[in-house]
């Protein structure tokens, strides 16, 4: 076992031990708080955070650790860092909050600005996805089953467009009506990048803000799958190259022989 592979079956059980918190958490009553962003906030996210940056700081002491629920770091400080965690503990807590069970836990490791190691927990129905850089995708559907395989599909001929439940707007209406004609299946987080990892849709194509903690678990898992995620020049995202964390516009596909960015009308 490669220490990539140690590291990840780690980050794996650590994903769970935050998934439970998280599930204890969403089993009762709890408070929302809004950030400076107006993005929610609540206990499980916090819960989820702590263990999950105890656990790596354990795993890995000479890791600095990033988690969306962290203080902000420095662009200073992060620029010097050629090995990194990036963590979201709760993506889609807008999910969470309205109770359909659409959140997940995402725990990625970045090497040289790219994904190397992803981890993706879907707490409620206990699917857990992982990629590592070289090995593959897996996804392990319980705790203690055997983890699977998984590939992206060839592009059907009635594309799959797997949308945000809580985000989207007319210029990607627009666009999506470019495509032709096609089936958008609304969902929450990122399990939007496990369907298509996992042969279940085609594509997911963002507009609008997202932080890199929202997508780099996702993406080494997708990209370990065999799909891409682009910018909108057709460039993979690469994670701390700038003072922001945001993350340009998107697309995540399954297909990569397909010019998706044309066929959305992006490019002639």
């Amino acid at each position: 076992m490669s220490a990539l592979e140690r590291i990840a079956h780690e980050s794996c059980a650590l994903a769970r031990r935050a998934g439970a918190a998280i599930l204890e958490i969403y089993a009762g009553s709890f408070a929302v708080e809004t950030k400076s962003d107006d993005s929610p906030l609540t206990a499980a996210d916090m819960a989820s955070h702590r263990l999950i940056v105890q656990g790596l700081r354990e795993l890995t002491p000479d890791i600095p650790v990033l988690s969306e629920e962290s203080k902000s770091l420095d662009w200073s400080v992060r620029q010097t860092w050629e090995r990194y965690w990036l963590v979201d503990p709760l993506d889609g807590t807008r999910e969470f909050v309205k109770r359909n069970g659409e959140f997940t836990v995402n725990i990625a490791l970045i090497e040289n600005h790219v994904p190397v190691l992803g981890v993706v927990l879907v707490p409620v129905t206990g699917e857990l996805y992982y990629g590592i850089a070289g090995e593959g995708a897996f996804l392990e559907t319980a705790p203690g089953a055997m983890p699977q395989p998984i590939a992206t599909r060839p592009a059907a001929s009635i594309p799959i467009v797997a949308g945000s439940r809580s985000h989207g707007n007319d210029r990607q209406l627009a666009m999506l009506e470019h495509l032709g004609y096609h089936r958008l299946v609304s969902v929450g987080s990122s399990i939007k990048f496990c369907m298509i990892a996992r042969a279940d849709a085609d594509l997911y194509l963002r507009l609008g803000p997202t932080s890199e903690w929202d997508t780099a678990a996702a993406q080494c898992v997708l990209e370990q799958a065999s799909g891409a995620v682009l910018d909108l020049a057709g460039e993979p995202l690469r994670y701390n190259t700038k003072d922001s964390l945001l993350n340009p516009e998107f697309l995540a596909l399954g297909d990569r022989s397909v010019d998706w960015i044309a066929r959305l009308g992006l490019r002639p």
